[in-house]
């Protein structure tokens, strides 16, 4: 959708990042490709770039890991992938060098956002509206068009020629407006950006419309190659071009930045040939009902507004609804009163959610790690077992695992699969950050403390936060020193451990020298 995070220091990091591509030299800007070309930016400056937009991104107090709703999201974003390597719209060489990573930003706001290098962002706000797969991967498959077909890169080129006074005025605008919730704030931050001349009066923080139709036209494409109806197209932009009736009150930036003209609804409804009343076709299933109040709740945690989600499982309305929105409906009571640390009424709450869950594996499954989550957090981990699985694959359960044995303090015995399970997932994922950290905890039960620090290391890698991986590492070679001089309490040296962790340290100075190259001349 556009460069842009709802964050502002996110944004600005973003502004000032892009500021180095969009300030060439002048000999450099002369040569400026086609619309359609994007060859003047590399694959690599573009992931290069991507990168350094996404280390603001996990340093945002917005971001969010939650295993649960990261599932969700990446089990429809690796569908959308496999659908466009089939129709050849995601080539060999962006697949290898690209990131390809979902990024969950805590926000309510209806919002979704393409970034450079294969990264992509959702709000909590967008999967707490969206009422099936089918929604949430029409919007997926529109943002991952746009890094498809790299518009990204073409829209940076495009825009080379701007001087460096239009920049900061659009920096200055975005940060005011971004600061200020109301009028008088938006009102500022609008007339600078467009006092600037930086993207006139059409609001051209996003993609051109003619990209913006392409993603249309890509990402429709994508979404029903992945097997998603294309109902969920029809019923998603109904829902989008009804919000754009109501009053900007900034609580759409999809909009604002994705405009929605009558030809490019009309060009999709002709793609589906559907009526828009036809969209209705699409049943709520009661696990998405069960995801989707789950990002309500993360997103808005006010006490009076958890009060009301808790208060609506007794409401006399409740008995009136579906048997998925009453999944929905009690998933979202029942974690309002874990977070109010109300335990017992939130267990009730759990109970009734299992039992109405119990006839459908998915929401069945969902409804038993939020039973785990409430006495993991109510403090009762023993009263968790009966929803523990030491030897389970999904990330969601090995997370809950591995909290689960380090709350109560679970010997060699239950620790050794845990561990196991998540050193395969890093295997496989080394970009896992969450299951990195988790593995610190653990190795330290286990009295590990070299490989420890190793995984803190490496869980700082994965946020792209070198500096900080640096310090790890370091820390590591000095404890291994220590262990192989045999310093009491600590202990015998694991010599092939001491010998990654030198290794690792290397890249990583490596990395970081490049890291420190390339920001040099950063704008301040």
């Amino acid at each position: 959708m556009t460069l842009i995070s709802s964050c502002c220091r996110t944004l600005l990091a973003a502004l000032l990042i892009a500021a180095q591509v969009l300030l060439p030299s002048a000999a450099h800007a002369q040569q400026l490709p086609g619309m359609g070309d994007g060859g003047e930016m590399t694959i690599s400056a573009e992931r290069q770039l991507g990168d350094r937009i996404g280390r603001e991104l996990y340093r945002d107090n917005a971001y969010i890991d939650d295993p649960v709703l990261q599932e969700y999201v990446t089990a429809i974003f690796r569908k959308l992938m496999a659908a466009a390597r089939t129709r050849g719209e995601l080539t060999p060489e962006l697949e290898e060098r690209f990131a390809w990573r979902v990024v969950l930003m805590r926000e309510r706001e209806i919002n979704a956002f393409a970034l450079p290098g294969g990264y992509m962002g959702i709000n909590l706000g967008l999967i707490a509206v969206v009422g099936s797969r089918d929604e949430l991967a029409t919007v997926m498959g529109h943002e991952l068009s746009h890094v498809t077909q790299r518009h990204i890169a073409r829209m940076l080129d495009k825009q080379a020629k701007q001087t460096p006074w239009m920049l900061a005025g659009m920096i200055l605008g975005a940060i005011a407006a971004s600061r200020s919730g109301g009028r008088s704030g938006s009102d500022l931050g609008q007339a600078m950006i467009m006092g600037t001349q930086a993207y006139a009066m059409n609001s051209q923080l996003g993609f051109s419309r003619d990209m913006e139709r392409e993603a249309d036209r890509v990402g429709f494409g994508v979404m029903t190659q992945a097997g998603y109806a294309p109902q969920g197209a029809a019923s998603m932009f109904e829902k989008l071009q009804y919000a754009s009736r109501l009053n900007d009150n900034g609580s759409y930036p999809y909009l604002r930045s994705h405009p929605l003209t009558s030809e490019r609804i009309a060009d999709m409804q002709g793609r589906f040939q559907l009526t828009p009343g036809a969209a209705a076709a699409l049943p709520l299933v009661m696990d998405h009902a069960m995801v989707s109040a789950r990002a309500r709740v993360l997103a808005r945690a006010e006490v009076d507004q958890l009060r009301l989600w808790v208060n609506a499982a007794g409401d006399s309305s409740f008995d009136k609804s579906s048997p998925a929105q009453q999944a929905g409906i009690l998933y979202a009571a029942a974690m309002s009163a874990s977070q109010l640390r109300e335990f017992e009424q939130a267990r009730a709450l759990a109970a009734r959610l299992v039992t109405r869950a119990s006839g459908d594996a998915a929401a069945a499954r969902l409804a038993g790690l939020l039973s785990a989550d409430i006495e993991l957090a109510a403090g009762t981990p023993a009263r968790a077992t009966q929803w523990i699985d030491v030897k389970a694959k999904e990330r969601p359960e090995q997370f809950q695992a591995a909290q689960w044995a380090v709350a109560s303090r679970q010997g060699p015995a239950q620790l050794g699969p845990i561990v196991q399970g998540l050193r395969d997932r890093v295997a496989r994922d080394p970009q896992d950050a969450g299951a990195w950290r988790l593995l610190s905890t653990l190795y330290n039960a286990q009295n590990e403390p070299l490989r420890a620090i190793r995984a803190e290391a490496e869980a700082n890698v994965a946020m792209l936060d070198y500096p900080a991986a640096r310090d790890r590492f370091k820390a590591a070679q000095d404890l291994a020193r220590q262990m192989a001089e045999g310093k009491p309490g600590l202990p015998p040296l694991d010599h092939y451990e001491a010998s990654i962790i030198d290794s690792r340290a290397r890249e990583v100075d490596a990395r970081l020298r490049q890291q420190m190259l390339d920001e040099r001349d950063l704008p301040r």
